[in-house]
C-alpha cells in the first residue's frame, strides 16, 4: 500500500482528482452567485475527458495480453480521446455577463481545459508506452502524431458538426456521411481541413512538450541523479 500511495501515478491521479474538484467547485459557486446554470456543461465535459484516461489506465493496471481486447480497447480510447481537448474550445463561450466579471469565468474555462487536457495527455502517454512493445521509433511517434490530428478532426466534428462520441451507436450513418463527404471533396470544406491541421499541430506541440517535461523529470529523480541536484 504504501508503494501505491508513494507511486508518480497515484499522485499524478490523487491531482487530477482534486483539480477536477476545483472545478466543479468553481461551476456550483458560479451558480450559487449567479443562480445560472451557464457552465455547468462543462462538468459533463470534464467526465467525458476522463474516459479515455480510465480506458489507459485500465491497460496499464492489468496486462492485457490478447491483441484483439489490446486492439478493440484502444479504437474505443480513440472514439473518446477528442473529448480530452475538445474543452479548450469551450472558450468560445467566454463574453461579458453582467452577473459574474469574466476573469472569472475565464479561469472557470481554462481549470476544466487544462485538466481534461492532461487526463488526455496522461492517456496517450500510457497508449504510448503499451504500443511500445510493437513498434519503436519513427513508427511509434508516426501513430502518436496521427492520433494526436485525429483528435484535432474530432474536436472539429464535435465543435462544428456537433457530433459526439456516442453518435458512433446513435447516428453511425449520419456521422459516416459527414466525415467520407470532406475526404472526397476536400476543397469544398476547407474550414474542416484548417481546423485540423492547426489545432492538430498545436497539440502535437502541446503533447511532446509535455512529454519531454516529464521524462525529464523522471530522469532527475532516479537515485542515481540525486546527487547531481
Amino acid at each position: 500500500m504504501k508503494q501505491l500511495i508513494e507511486s508518480p501515478r497515484f499522485k499524478m491521479n490523487m491531482l487530477l482528482i482534486l483539480m477536477t474538484l476545483f472545478c466543479v467547485s468553481l461551476s456550483v459557486f458560479r451558480y450559487y452567485i449567479t443562480e445560472t446554470k451557464v457552465f455547468f456543461f462543462l462538468n459533463w465535459n470534464l467526465f467525458l475527458a476522463w474516459i479515455p484516461l480510465a480506458l489507459s489506465t485500465f491497460l496499464v493496471a492489468f496486462t492485457v495480453r490478447s491483441k484483439v481486447s489490446l486492439s478493440v480497447i484502444i479504437v474505443v480510447w480513440i472514439l473518446f480521446f477528442p473529448n480530452s481537448p475538445y474543452i479548450l474550445t469551450d472558450l468560445f463561450h467566454l463574453k461579458a455577463r453582467n452577473a459574474i466579471p469574466i476573469w472569472y469565468d475565464l479561469i472557470v474555462i481554462l481549470s476544466y481545459a487544462w485538466t481534461g487536457l492532461v487526463c488526455g495527455f496522461i492517456s496517450l502517454n500510457d497508449i504510448e508506452k503499451r504500443l511500445s512493445e510493437y513498434c519503436q521509433g519513427t513508427m511509434l511517434n508516426a501513430i502518436v502524431i496521427s492520433f494526436l490530428f485525429m483528435s484535432s478532426f474530432g474536436v472539429y466534428l464535435g465543435r462544428f458538426l456537433r457530433w459526439n462520441s456516442w453518435d458512433v451507436l446513435h447516428n453511425p450513418f449520419g456521422l459516416f456521411n459527414d466525415i467520407v463527404v470532406r475526404f472526397i471533396y476536400p476543397l469544398e470544406y476547407t474550414k474542416t481541413w484548417g481546423v485540423t491541421i492547426l489545432m492538430g499541430v498545436l497539440l502535437n506541440f502541446m503533447y511532446f512538450t509535455f512529454k519531454l517535461v516529464r521524462n525529464n523529470n523522471e530522469r532527475i529523480i532516479q537515485p542515481g541523479n540525486v546527487n547531481n541536484l
